[in-house]
């Protein structure tokens, strides 16, 4: 008789999971979630001491009487000022002026950079490539240059009697640029030497936005500019509906740091106006200076206290870009 193998009851237990050579347990969601965070500690930690740090120890400063003498050993602790150096600050006619400066330079050079830069940028684009390449190298060599090069330079352009520009202005007839040129100093009215640190910053700063545009602009389509010219858009069109919102998180990036960078200018403005003797061109960036260190006796409070006020400023313009690129981001 044949013989009849009954089949093996179902396993209801589920299959184990095939576990290869060598491989541990799996790790757990807990774990894969806070790896990221300690992948990226240590740079956290760095930026805090490099960065946090300054800030912290600015912001003390400029609630203490913190002077030179608190430098030499055993000496006794600074006093506590509260906010006296920022009632007397804000109190200080002088100080306004300062501001206001500030402001109206920095909107100048900021405007003055980002227009030329932008045109620059594209008339760069439509040059041959060869010869786009040749100009952007020449322009980022101008932005490369130190700024004291750079200052010293202006400075000897501008020069009275000997200066290049004086030269030229005076060669000119009497009644197209006036007469007396030989003679004028740049460096002693508030206007002309503002003048000529514009021309400084602007000289060295647009290269870099151009080159920027430039790069934003190789990336766009051209079948959006072959749309526009068909449908009757000229150049000042094609601008405003395709290349702006194409690159408006460029423009605003490059506006923020450009405002940023023209805030904190000192290093030319100390050597166009040569010291310190002149307050009428102060600038708060200089305004620190003069009163950290060059004041007779330096006050590390007061120079403090007016550096909060310039990084508060900073810190404004950077939150209003980060909530545009925040709208931006959400608006996609």
């Amino acid at each position: 008789m044949a013989q009849t193998v009954k089949a093996a009851p179902p396993d209801d237990r589920a299959p184990e999971p095939e576990t290869r050579p060598g491989s541990g347990p799996r790790r757990g969601p807990r774990l894969r979630i806070g790896a990221p965070y300690l992948l990226i500690a240590p740079t956290l930690v760095i930026l805090a001491v490099v960065l946090l740090w300054p800030i912290v120890q600015m912001a003390w400063y400029s609630v203490h009487g913190f002077t030179t003498r608190h430098l030499l050993p055993n000496a006794p602790a600074p006093e506590f000022k509260g906010l006296e150096y920022y009632g007397r600050l804000l109190s200080d006619p002088e100080f306004w002026t300062i501001l206001r400066n500030t402001v109206v330079v920095t909107v100048l050079m900021v405007g003055i950079t980002m227009g030329l830069g932008t045109l620059v940028g594209i008339l760069l684009n439509r040059l041959p490539k060869w010869f786009s390449a040749v100009v952007a190298v020449g322009m980022m060599l101008a932005w490369a240059t130190p700024a004291i090069s750079a200052s010293l330079i202006f400075r000897w352009l501008f020069m009275p009697e000997r200066g290049l520009v004086n030269v030229a202005l005076d060669a000119l007839p009497d009644w197209l640029v006036g007469s007396g040129w030989r003679e004028y100093n740049w460096f002693l009215e508030p206007v002309s030497l503002f003048s000529v640190l514009i021309l400084v910053i602007v000289w060295q700063s647009f290269p870099f936005i151009a080159v920027s545009v430039l790069a934003g602009l190789k990336s766009i389509p051209s079948e959006l500019y072959e749309a526009a010219r068909v449908d009757g858009a000229g150049a000042w069109r094609s601008f405003w509906s395709v290349t702006f919102p194409m690159l408006r998180p460029l423009f605003a990036l490059l506006l923020v740091l450009q405002i940023i960078w023209d805030l904190r200018v000192f290093t030319q403005l100390y050597i166009l106006a040569n010291g310190f003797q002149n307050k009428s061109v102060y600038l708060l960036s200089y305004y620190i200076y003069q009163q950290g260190f060059s004041a007779s006796p330096p006050n590390y409070g007061m120079g403090s206290a007016i550096a909060v006020v310039m990084t508060v400023m900073i810190l404004a313009v950077t939150a209003y870009y980060l909530r545009i690129m925040i709208r931006q981001g959400e608006t996609r």
